[in-house]
């Protein structure tokens, strides 16, 4: 993993920061259902749950702490959230557009009595970190399921608070208009 220094990447944007860390997004995926990828409420983009994709294939799959190792997670939830970054920009042009990362949930597949699902998650917390520096500081919640769709090892779903506006609505989707911060 190419990586650079957290104080080398203070004051760059998101765009430079991915640049800098050697990290080209993916295209973003098409949906595999009838939903839409993201959606756009106010200020808030939310995305569609994002798996492991590379180009169409599923790189993880499998049961953590079973057929994957806490490590291989780790990378799955890495590659779950750059596919989310990429949903992002294609819905908003530029992650530069991201104020804040408001929440990050994640889901993974799990072999019944592992219990490392925050380390595992931190993969997608890392990445959202390096690539939006203080923007990316996020709530978070983790779902453990024992199947998941298409055998997939992890799914993300990110809130983000868009730059061009000014209100920003927080929670799930059907609770939005609960509070309103300026």
């Amino acid at each position: 993993m190419t990586s650079a220094s957290a104080g080398s990447l203070d004051g760059q944007t998101p765009e430079q920061r991915l640049r800098a860390l050697g990290i080209e997004l993916p295209p973003a995926a098409p949906a595999v259902g009838d939903y839409a990828p993201t959606a756009i409420a106010g200020t808030l983009l939310m995305t569609s749950g994002q798996l492991p994709w590379i180009a169409g294939e599923l790189k993880f799959k499998g049961k953590i702490g079973a057929d994957l190792s806490p490590e291989q997670g780790y990378q799955a939830f890495r590659l779950s959230a750059l596919n989310a970054i990429a949903q992002l920009k294609a819905a908003l042009g530029s992650p530069d557009r991201v104020k804040q990362v408001v929440r990050l949930e994640g889901t993974m597949g799990c072999a019944p009595g592992f219990t490392a699902q925050p380390s595992v998650l931190n993969g997608a917390s890392h990445i959202v970190n390096q690539i939006f520096g203080p923007r990316g500081r996020h709530t978070r919640m983790i779902y453990s399921n024992n199947e998941m769709p298409m055998d997939c090892a992890t799914l993300v779903v990110a809130l983000r608070r868009d730059r061009a506006r000014s209100i920003i609505l927080v929670g799930k989707p059907e609770i939005e208009q609960r509070r309103r911060v300026g």
